[in-house]
């Protein structure tokens, strides 16, 4: 299950996808074909935990540890 890290939703500008940088920033970086520089979106910064991964929806940074939503049962 994942977990809401932020507070502040960030707006994504089109033609771009967000993402959660090694600083703890939100960054975004043009799409393929989309000419322009990653930039950085949010003034927020989220404290990284080892062992988790981290990604942008709808403006917000979610967070979950590795392998919880894919495990595979063998």
């Amino acid at each position: 299950m994942a977990t809401k890290m932020s507070t502040r939703n960030v707006v994504v500008p089109a033609g771009y996808l967000a993402y959660l940088g090694g600083d703890g920033y939100v960054w975004a970086a043009p799409r393929r074909g989309v000419k322009g520089t990653k930039k950085k979106i949010g003034s927020e910064k989220v404290e990284r935990k080892p062992g988790h991964m981290y990604y942008v929806k709808d403006g917000s940074v979610f967070a979950m540890k590795n392998g919880s939503a894919f495990a595979m049962k063998r």
